[in-house]
């Protein structure tokens, strides 16, 4: 069974720091590309960043400088360290995988293999 399993959401005050998991099964890890997404309250679903298994990186402008993704390969889990968080920031955070011979489909929603359930994150001001 093909499980992604998001961890890590909070409530955190603007300025502070979470770190989000993504732990992976059910499938050949290093076969796909693992991207976090984060839909907000009334936007749409949108991506936040990703990683490969070469550990080629991508990040949305709003992520740059500010969240670092991760990969642990020997425990199929890729992180996701979030700082100086604002207001703005406040979503729901999941993680999808989709297979490295579609990497350009690594940041489209709705172009993921596996999908799946998210962490809530909540930034006060």
């Amino acid at each position: 069974e093909v499980q992604l399993q998001a961890s890590g959401g909070g409530l955190v005050q603007a300025g502070g720091s979470l770190r989000l998991s993504c732990a992976a099964s059910g499938f050949t890890f290093d076969d796909y590309i693992i991207t976090w997404f984060r839909q907000a309250p009334g936007k749409e679903r949108e991506g936040v960043a990703s990683i490969a298994s070469d550990s080629s990186i991508l990040y949305a402008d709003f992520a740059k400088g500010r969240f670092t993704i991760s990969s642990d390969n020997a425990k199929n889990t890729v992180y996701l360290q979030m700082r100086s968080l604002k207001p703005e920031d406040t979503a729901d955070y999941n993680c999808a995988a989709v297979s490295v011979d579609r990497k350009w489909a690594r940041f489209i929603v709705g172009g993921e293999d596996f999908w799946g359930k998210g962490t809530q994150v909540t930034v006060s001001s």
